[in-house]
């Protein structure tokens, strides 16, 4: 998260100047990582299953990682182009694959808090992302680079070190795990394989083997599509919070350096709600109620940003409304992913479907990476009105899934017990008549 996110910084530190772009160039720029990010998520998380978890994800973690120390010596647009295609190449396995790999630990009830302690890491990095590029961008001029060159170069080889030191920590499988004894193995194996169907009065393990049917089944789920227009209403914000947020703080009449702090209460705050919601989610077993509340901070985050922007002359007002809706995009984000996570049955359509839904989710960021024009600044009000926008509609996607699935649970209830095997259940995961959709 750190590295997807540190061109807002290096952008204020003289990036777009160095290397002679536009503004629209560099939007191209953020815009391009999105579309390989897209297309990689899905095999990347199939291959995370056939695989194993401490080889993939640590792998990957070193490609971008040296993708992103590369960064640093780019000399024009085309480098810079060219360079964050890979990051995105490279980048594309990692939120879906630990995503999915919290699934196989955790039951339904126990996710969102484990989502939210990783995704608050995001949060966490943004805070960083700021102070660490306040205190990089003061090696302007040493072996002759620029202090943005830096900020790539550094944290592109933290990120590396981290990554070979993850190659001997991560647990692959419950079924695996050293750690444990052999029936605190069965234990764990059992909760996971029955939860989806507890509810129903007849206990129905979740198919563990792979078919390309599951693959199938997950690009032709309603659900996901469904789930997309929520992801889309929490992420189109949150991509243009983080790859702006510098930028924006700039525009209001802050000094770099001050812009660069000022990014830091914001995600530390937003952390804390993160981890706070999602603690009081997994113990109501609910998890509409609370995206809807996040989203509905998020609207109202924007609502004043858009208000103060075409009033002018009230920076604080501002950030105020900047800071009221990050701290409702962190909470919302891993309930959104969470939520759709408990509702796919079967591992391989779980690990597909949760690919689909963040890969195709993600192409918000391509969007918003377009919000914020050069040309708008320092009002941006197009760009708070498109994020408003999306927040409106997602807030309606909440809304209809919650309906769905409600009906779909009420209907299940009244279909007698044993119509089908339980071979015939497993084979057809969250569309059994004993499976039950958490809400």
């Amino acid at each position: 998260f750190l590295d997807r996110g540190n061109i807002g910084n290096a952008r204020i530190e003289g990036l777009v100047e160095t290397l002679n772009m536009t503004g629209p160039q560099y939007n191209w720029c953020l815009t391009v990582f999105f579309f390989t990010y897209c297309v990689f998520e899905v095999p990347s998380n199939l291959i995370l299953k056939r695989l194993r978890p401490s080889i993939w994800l640590p792998s990957i973690m070193v490609s971008w990682g040296t993708v992103m120390t590369l960064m640093g010596i780019v000399q024009d647009f085309r480098g810079l182009l060219i360079a964050r295609l890979f990051l995105g190449v490279t980048e594309a396995g990692l939120y879906p694959g630990v995503a999915y790999y919290i699934t196989m630990w955790y039951c339904r009830t126990e996710a969102q808090l484990r989502q939210a302690m990783f995704f608050s890491a995001a949060s966490v990095a943004g805070a960083f992302s700021g102070l660490l590029a306040y205190a990089i961008a003061k090696m302007d001029g040493v072996g002759g680079y620029e202090g943005w060159r830096w900020i790539f170069i550094l944290e592109g080889i933290l990120t590396v070190l981290v990554a070979c030191i993850a190659f001997f920590t991560i647990y692959d499988f419950p079924e695996t795990a050293q750690f444990l004894t052999e029936p605190e193995r069965a234990w764990v194996v059992h909760r996971l394989r029955y939860q989806g169907s507890k509810d129903s009065g007849q206990m129905v393990a979740e198919s563990e083997h792979f078919k390309w049917k599951y693959v199938r089944e997950a690009f032709t789920d309603w659900q996901i599509y469904l789930g997309l227009w929520m992801y889309w209403g929490i992420v189109c914000p949150l991509y243009g919070t983080s790859l702006f947020l510098p930028s924006i703080i700039r525009e209001l009449g802050y000094t770099a350096s001050t812009a660069q702090l000022l990014t830091v209460p914001i995600y530390i705050t937003a952390a804390v709600l993160a981890v706070a919601v999602a603690w009081f989610s997994d113990r109501s077993g609910q998890r509409s109620p609370y995206i809807f509340a996040c989203m509905c901070a998020i609207g109202i985050g924007f609502m004043i940003c858009l208000t103060a922007s075409a009033h002018g002359g009230v920076p604080g007002v501002v950030y105020a409304g900047i800071f009221i809706a990050v701290c409702g995009i962190y909470p919302a984000f891993p309930g959104n992913v969470t939520w759709i996570s408990n509702n796919l049955a079967g591992s391989y359509k779980r690990s597909a479907g949760m690919a689909i839904h963040i890969g195709v989710g993600n192409l918000a960021g391509a969007m918003s990476s377009n919000f914020y024009r050069a040309s708008d600044s320092p009002k941006y009000i197009l760009g708070h009105a498109l994020e408003l926008g999306f927040v409106a509609v997602g807030l309606c996607a909440v809304v209809g899934l919650r309906w769905t699935y409600r009906r779909l649970n009420r209907k299940r209830n009244q279909m007698p017990v044993g119509e089908y095997s339980d071979a015939e259940n497993s084979e057809k995961g969250d569309r059994a008549p004993t499976y039950r959709y958490v809400l």
